[in-house]
């Protein structure tokens, strides 16, 4: 059974730095393209970060800049470096994954696996 499992979430204050990681078992990330998702209490999930099976890489405007999203397919794990965090950033995060996804693709409904979540609470 596939499996991604997020981690790296806490609380930090506004202006400080978090890494997130996504695991993957019985999965390739190689082979796959991988986003990152948020979901804030009451809103709706929404796009983050994004890193296709070629490497190419996209990110929301609100991210653009302090966010970093990077993959080690030798650890077949995938990174979310968060800097100069916001409060408008804390969220549930998610990484979800697409086999074979070769398109930049915004829409949670391309993905065809996802993690637990991982929550992440930036003070002001």
């Amino acid at each position: 059974q596939v499996q991604l499992v997020e981690s790296g979430g806490g609380l930090v204050q506004a202006g400080g730095s978090l890494r997130l990681s996504c695991a993957a078992y019985r999965l390739t990330f190689i082979s796959s393209s991988v986003g990152w998702f948020r979901q804030a209490p009451g809103k709706e999930r929404e796009f983050v970060a994004l890193v296709s099976r070629s490497g190419s890489k996209d990110y929301a405007d609100s991210v653009k800049g302090r966010f970093t999203v990077s993959r080690d397919n030798a650890k077949n794990t995938v990174y979310l470096q968060m800097d100069s965090l916001k409060p408008e950033d804390s969220a549930v995060y998610y990484c979800a994954a697409k086999i074979g996804g070769a398109l930049l693709s915004r829409s949670p409904g391309y993905y065809n696996y996802w993690g637990q979540g991982t929550q992440v609470s930036v003070s002001s």
